[in-house]
Formats: structure tokens, sequence, C-alpha cells
């Protein structure tokens, strides 16, 4: 039981006090006694529990149990387990003694007053605020964890809104009551009790931009519904009607975690007695809630919804990299959010004014000064599956972004974003050196399959040795002088025999196989693979400058819709009929359980320096994984 403060007892006059159920109240019982006294008793009404607390190495218990040496080291706390009907309704009798123990000298009366406080929420996290004897001021990861959570309310459900819910001080659709973390006021005593006392909602100042709460007052229309708490209201004085037990209020986050916010949100509630000035808080009860972390979906997560590029001149002026979707998840509702790029280009407007919506929420990071890079198109982010690392699991996958080579200079993803990502704690970053390619996005040498194996995934990355390794393979067989891109018109024809004369191309391919082999090394380390987990795509790359591009349509800038693989046309040698880039794609794959479906890119996405993931996004199955379940 939490401690409250000391209630002091006078031989001259009756005590009054106001106990909270659940709560110790301590009784001072030595500053005025009779002179002479040496021991006491105790006793109480019925509902009242009565606790003597002593050192047992200093102070022997009395044979009867009933009469305590007042000693320094013997107190006495009370509680009560119910509220009272009425004020002063329950009783506590402390008698003094001398050396007889037949006449007491004197005594003194406690008149106690139960109320019954309680701020709840959904500790258990089972979807309901219920009262619970966990610590409701810390938040506990893992399976055995406890503590509340909010999700951010992000998504915009009123139809007459043009914001987000969460910019929104007055309720604008019933509906956004179901993105809130449900929290309950008890409130129960003799009515006459708040006649002088009060019950104040509080939220710490610096947790005031971060948490709204919302009250409802009289039914259950938009108009009863009133922000109480948030970045404008840092109090709310509890407008508690007579015979009132308990309130309902309904809580918002209003920001993510990020590098200056670790998630973590308090409010509490206080009892303020109102006869004393200043006014004193005699009990407060404080809960803890954790802000919903921002989740990004793997490849292998079943594929929801198709979002494509449909024309030339769309991909032209943008691309879907500048959107990524992923979702929030608590115990009583999940949605998706669509985390916008603060690389703007065609789609500037296109994820706040087509993709927001009721249930679908909107998430962005400004660069502050600076303008946005390359890199900071979602291109460049990725996250794989589920894996274990050393011990270490990471159930919802780890986020891979692409960066320049360590302690090197170059293009690297804007720190607001990665301050962002690393925030979310749930999806571990890793960084990876793709500032060698003239894009610079991770999605051009990398992506994760899903197989029906014990594993589940295959890493596929792009490799320049296995292409080379397959020409100087199908001229030993013969057909040196089949063609790269054989059926294209728009570009020149270069034979096996040329490709592998050519010591421009091989010496840029040794680079490019250099610059992928070290990440290799790094996902290896940091995701927990091995070679068994890791599939070689051939691909050729060529130096811009200093930056390489792909040679032909880059293959594992691929879109993966569950076993069905949407791959660039590379237009590879035809050799019996069939491209033997293409069949080498399928033996690798195909006996994983994967289609392989290849599609011509090469006007609306390659010449652009893009292939099919770049115009294309996936909105994916959240994992059934609960977050709140993993410790970071």
């Amino acid at each position: 039981m939490a401690s409250q403060r000391a209630v002091r007892l006078s031989l001259k006059k009756p005590t009054h006090a106001v106990c909270v159920v659940g709560v110790e109240t301590f009784v001072d019982v030595r500053s005025d006694v009779p002179n002479g006294a040496e021991t006491f008793t105790v006793s109480g009404s019925s509902g009242v529990h009565i606790f003597i607390l002593f050192d047992p190495t200093r102070v022997a218990a009395p044979p009867d149990k009933a009469h305590w040496p007042l000693d320094t080291t013997v107190d006495l706390t009370v509680s009560v387990d119910t509220a009272s009907k009425a004020l002063n309704d329950l009783k506590v009798k402390v008698s003094y003694f001398g050396q007889s123990k037949d006449h007491a000298l004197g005594c003194s009366e406690l008149y106690l007053t139960g109320v019954d406080i309680s701020l709840d929420v959904d500790t258990a996290r089972k979807g309901k605020a219920k009262r619970s004897q966990d610590d409701k001021k810390t938040w506990r990861w893992g399976p055995a964890g406890y503590g509340a959570i909010l999700l951010v309310n992000c998504d915009r459900d009123g139809l007459g809104s043009r914001g987000l819910d969460l910019e929104d001080s007055q309720l604008t659709s019933l509906e956004d009551l179901k993105d809130m973390s449900p929290m309950v006021l008890t409130c129960d005593g003799p009515d006459k009790l708040f006649d002088n006392h009060k019950l104040v909602l509080n939220v710490p100042f610096s947790d005031s931009k971060r948490v709204g709460v919302f009250c409802a007052r009289g039914g259950n229309s938009l108009s009863h519904y009133k922000q109480v708490l948030g970045p404008q209201h840092l109090s709310y004085e509890v407008e508690r009607q007579p015979g009132e037990q308990k309130i309902n209020f309904y809580v918002e986050g209003l920001t993510f975690p990020n590098a200056d916010f670790s998630g973590l949100v308090s409010l509490s509630v206080s009892l303020v007695d109102m006869g004393t000035l200043p006014e004193v808080p005699i009990f407060t009860d404080t809960v803890a809630f954790r802000m919903a972390p921002w989740i990004m979906t793997p490849n292998t997560q079943p594929p929801l919804e198709l979002y494509v590029c449909r024309s030339l001149e769309s991909f032209r002026l943008s691309s879907q990299d500048e959107m990524e979707f992923g979702y929030v998840e608590a115990p009583h509702k999940s949605f998706p959010v669509v985390f916008d790029s603060p690389r703007d280009r065609g789609l500037k407007e296109f994820s706040y004014n087509k993709i927001l919506g009721p249930d679908f929420g909107y998430v962005t990071q400004e660069i502050p000064f600076a303008g946005a890079s390359g890199l900071d198109s979602f291109g460049n982010l990725d996250v794989s599956p589920p894996v274990t690392v050393r011990g270490k699991e990471y159930p919802l996958g780890r986020i891979l972004i692409g960066s320049n080579f360590p302690k090197a200079g170059g293009r690297r993803m804007a720190k607001v974003v990665r301050d962002f990502l690393k925030a979310q704690q749930v999806q571990a970053p890793v960084e990876l050196y793709s500032d060698w390619l003239s894009v610079g996005h991770v999605d051009e040498f990398l992506t994760f399959v899903p197989t029906s194996d014990q594993k589940g995934f295959r890493l596929l990355l792009a490799s320049p040795r296995a292409c080379l390794n397959l020409f100087r393979e199908k001229k030993m067989e013969g057909y040196g002088k089949a063609v790269q891109f054989d059926g294209l018109e728009e570009k020149v024809k270069r034979s096996i025999n040329e490709l592998l004369a050519d010591r421009s191309l091989q010496s840029d391919s040794l680079h490019v196989q250099k610059c992928i082999d070290w990440n290799r090394e790094v996902l290896k380390r940091e995701l927990g693979l091995t070679e068994r987990d890791i599939v070689d795509i051939p691909q050729l790359f060529y130096l811009r400058g200093p930056y390489a591009e792909a040679f032909f349509p880059d293959m594992v800038n691929m879109v993966v819709l569950g076993k069905y693989l949407g791959i660039p046309k590379p237009y590879g040698p035809i050799i019996n009929g069939r491209c033997c880039l293409e069949e080498k794609v399928r033996s690798l794959l195909e006996p994983l359980g994967l289609h392989c479906i290849f599609i011509d890119d090469y006007l609306s996405y390659h010449k652009l320096l893009g292939e099919i993931h770049c115009g294309t996004n996936v909105r994916r199955q959240p994992f059934s994984f609960k977050w709140w379940h993993m410790v970071p």
C-alpha cells in the first residue's frame, strides 16, 4: 500500500481525516499523550483496518497483543477498504495507559471518512481500463510487462476535418474516441466531502504537448466532449456530479517517440483539501503510458494493397519511394500509418491529401534549415524480416537505411529521419553503405523475399560477380554472340563476348562488387545471417563519374506480393529462345516456392534511374506479434 500524510491525534478534541481506500494513513500517537503514559491500545469500527508496525529487534510484542509501548519504533497506521456512506462514519480510538492497565489515563478519537479515489488505465494491456494492483507509475516491456499504451491520433476521422485529428482540440467524430485509450477515474465517497475537497487532473508540463485528454459530460453528442488536458491545459478541476462514482476519460497521443521524447508520458489525479491555505493535495494517483511506435512491415508480410505510378510523366515527376507504409498498434486498436518522406517531388501532397483519412494515419519529419537529399527518399528505407542476432531477438525485424561509408564524407539520410526511426525502439536501425550509387538507395542492391522453408525468407543481393560468371559460362557453352538488350529497340545491343572483353565494365563491376560485399558482411553480422540465407542475383553496374548505375534493369529492385515477384525485365541474351538472366533467376528463386514475373519497365522506370520497386508501394498486413511483448 502507498503511504499517505500523517494524522496527529489530540487528547482535547476529536480529529477528523479523510482516508483513501487502499492507502495506509499514518496516525501519530506520540505527539499528545497523558503524563505518565507508557503504553497505548487501539480499537476501530467495522471497516477500519489497524496495523501496528514495529522493529522486533528493539521492541517485543506485548503478550496480550494490545498494550503497545509508546516507543519511537512502534507506529500505527490505518486503512479502509470501502468508501463511506456519510462523513465521519468510521472511528478509531486510542487509549493511553501508565503502569496500570486497568484504567486509561486518557484517550484520543479519530473520525475517518473513507473515499475511493483511483485513476485507472489499461495497465494489463487487454483493451479495457481496469483497476490494477500493478505499479501504475511505471511501464515495463516484455510478455510479463505492464503499462498502458497510447496511439498517436494521426488519422482523420472527421469528414469535415482538414488536418490530423490530433490537431483538433474539439472532437470532430465519435469514431475518433476509438483511437484513444480509455481512462477511468473512480471518485466514490459522500457528496458532502466534495464541498471542501476537489479532484484535480494534471499533466506534467513536459508531457502536455505529447498527450490530450477528453471527457464527456452530459451526453454522447460531439458538443458534450471537451479536451480537458493538453498543450493549452495543464490541469483540470474535475466536475464531479452528486452521487457520481466513476468518470470516463479518453486519452490520445500527440507525438511519436523521437530524439527528445522517449515515448513515456504520465497523468495524475490529486484529491485536494480546500480547507487549508495553501490548498494541500492529500492523495495523488499517477498512471504512465507509452506511445505506440511507428512499425514498418517487411516483404515477408502478406500484401493488402498495391500502389503504382501509372504513367511515364508521373514517374518523371515523382515516385512511390516518397512514402512508406507502416502501422501503429495498441491493445484496443491498430491502423495503418503512411510515413511521408521529407524529400518532396511530384507526390508532395499525395500522402496527406489522398491517403490520410479515417483509420489511416500520417506522419512526416521536416528537415530544418538544409534541404532533403536523394538519400532521404524511402527507396533508401527497408526492413528485414524477424531475426535473431547472437541470442538477441528482433521479432519485428530491423530497419535498414543507406548512408555514406563510415568515417567518410558523403551523402547520408537526414538526422531527423534517422533519429525518428531509432526512437521507435522496436526495429533497431542498421546503416548500410549506399552512397556508391548514383541514386544512393538500398533497394538498388538488396531485397527480401518470403520462403516456405524453416528460415522463412532469403536476402537477395545484386551481384556483378554472379552475372559475369553466368556470361562466362554461356560463352564456354558457345553462346558468346548472344546479345544483351535483345528485343529492346531503344538500346544498342552488345554480345556476351563484347561485355566480357570490356575492361571498363570489368573494372566497374569489381568496384561495385566490393561495395556490395562490404554490405554483405554488415548484413550477416547485424541480421544474424549465414551464406545459406543469401541469394546472389546476377546484375551489372557501370560507373558514371564516382557513382554506379544499373547497366540493365535492376532485378533486385522488385515488388514482392506474397510468393509472386514483379521483377524488372533484364533483356538478357536469348539462348534457346529464353533470356538467360531470367532463367538464372528462376532457377534460384522458384525452388523456394516463388513465382517470377518479369515486367518491362525499361522506358517507364529504368531510363529515369528507377525500377519497379521505386514506382510501387505495398501496404502489408501488420505483424501478429505485439510490439510491447519484446524487450528492446
